[in-house]
């Protein structure tokens, strides 16, 4: 198994990318440490982790409260004596886009940017410093193709402060993975495009038929816009996650990971 035995702490576990990441991840052997801020899906997540013979705990921790996070680091090392991986899969506010920028308020502007700086800043943080004391450990962050769109895409895509969002979350990570690369950690971050099983959530999922007047929906948009005409899979995403977090990626760092299907090409 990829992680066995290792201790991950995954945030925004509830989500549907922290969902499908927590599988995967106990799938192959990790002891994982779900947390968000509400209990409810989270329980019901570690028990079906544990009814496959998995091995889950749950807290509730705001990722965006410097105390939550650093009280619960310090648990997880107390019970489990370190974290291997930390997963931050927070959300950045995504359904906050769709106006363009001249016509936005700037609370709606900020809130994203403010929501993936601190959550990413003050998760990460605290998990190196405690994996710098072991010389050793992973940290994995996600952006989206927000922060790299074409010209075409920036025109028709009014992304607001999401964009701007993801762009600080991937150059974040690559300046933390410069910083505590020296103490044996790594810091990966996944640059997925839209995936469309996570927009259910956000009440942002479409029929893929045209409009009246003839302009594609935006999943249809997005697919057109692909190499592989087609967006990515939760499944790729938090398969790419769990190899990225193991020994075998041991030597990659400091990098962003395409997982676009071609929508970007780097």
């Amino acid at each position: 198994m990829l992680l066995e035995n290792k201790i991950a702490v995954i945030y925004g576990a509830g989500g549907a990318v922290g969902q499908a990441v927590a599988r995967v991840f106990a799938r192959e052997g990790a002891r994982v440490f779900l947390t968000g801020r509400r209990l409810a899906g989270l329980e019901e997540l570690a028990k079906e982790i544990t009814a496959a013979g998995g091995r889950a705990e749950v807290a509730q921790v705001d990722a965006l409260d410097r105390d939550a996070v650093e009280r619960h680091a310090a648990e997880v090392v107390g019970k489990a004596d370190g974290i291997d991986i930390s997963v931050n899969a927070v959300s950045i506010r995504g359904d906050l886009q769709g106006t363009p920028l001249i016509g936005l308020s700037l609370e709606d502007f900020l809130t994203p940017i403010n929501t993936a700086a601190t959550a990413n800043f003050l998760t990460a943080t605290t998990a190196a410093r405690h994996m710098a004391e072991k010389g050793a450990g992973v940290i994995v962050t996600f952006s989206t193709t927000a922060a790299h769109l074409s010209g075409r895409d920036q025109g028709f895509h009014a992304t607001a402060g999401f964009g701007v969002a993801c762009g600080a979350v991937e150059l974040l990570s690559r300046h933390l993975a410069g910083e505590v690369g020296p103490q044996g950690v790594r810091v990966v971050c996944l640059r997925p495009d839209g995936i469309p099983e996570a927009w259910v959530a956000w009440g942002m999922i479409e029929d893929a038929e045209p409009d009246p007047e003839g302009s594609p929906t935006v999943k249809a948009y997005m697919e057109r816009g692909t190499v592989l005409r087609r967006l990515p899979k939760l499944a790729e995403v938090a398969e790419t996650a769990a190899f990225m977090a193991s020994d075998r990626a041991g030597a990659i760092t400091g990098t962003v990971v395409n997982l676009s299907c071609g929508s970007v090409i780097d």
